[in-house]
């Protein structure tokens, strides 16, 4: 068996993150056309201008999360159980991000399971996530990581810690 430099270990580690990169790029294409389209829907159905969509079964008003839940699931049960998984992996990254964006749509009511319906933490959340997963889309590897982008790293840490210390104060109203 040879030997493995740090050069070779260094190439192989950008080639994996080469590889996380173009699955990022796909899960936040999802990630975003899908919050952009559900909240489009959403809001042309509000004012009238689409006839109600909405999933009742009945008489109970079956909220998108539980779709985005269902899809997560099963991108996690393909991942688990199939023995071929990379044949699937576009396919299992489209769906990871478009389950993310209907089960992060609705985040708020993850924390307020009352009729309210708690968009700004909805919100809040899709900004972090689509934040995170810039990063892993466009970021550079570790091994090329300078002292500035990890103030930048830091300061985005930051707006995320500050962003669950306002989402812990909410849960006081």
């Amino acid at each position: 068996m040879p030997l493995r430099t740090r050069s070779s270990i260094t190439g192989y580690g950008d080639y994996l993150h080469g590889q996380v990169q173009r699955i990022a790029r796909l899960v936040l294409m999802a990630f975003l056309s899908t919050f952009v389209s559900v909240r489009i829907l959403v809001l042309l159905i509000m004012t009238g201008r689409l006839p109600d969509l909405y999933i009742t079964i009945g008489g109970t008003h079956i909220h998108h999360l539980n779709l985005g839940i269902f899809m997560l699931a099963c991108v996690g049960a393909v991942f688990l159980f199939h023995p071929h998984v990379q044949l699937w992996l576009r396919g299992l990254a489209i769906t990871y991000g478009i389950g993310m964006a209907l089960t992060f749509d609705e985040f708020g009511m993850w924390l307020h399971l009352g009729g309210s319906y708690w968009q700004r933490a909805s919100w809040d959340a899709i900004i972090v996530l689509t934040g995170v997963l810039f990063l892993l889309a466009f970021g550079r590897p570790l091994s090329q990581v300078r002292w500035l982008h990890l103030l930048m790293a830091g300061l985005l840490l930051a707006g995320i810690v500050a962003f669950f210390i306002l989402l812990v104060q909410s849960l006081r109203f």
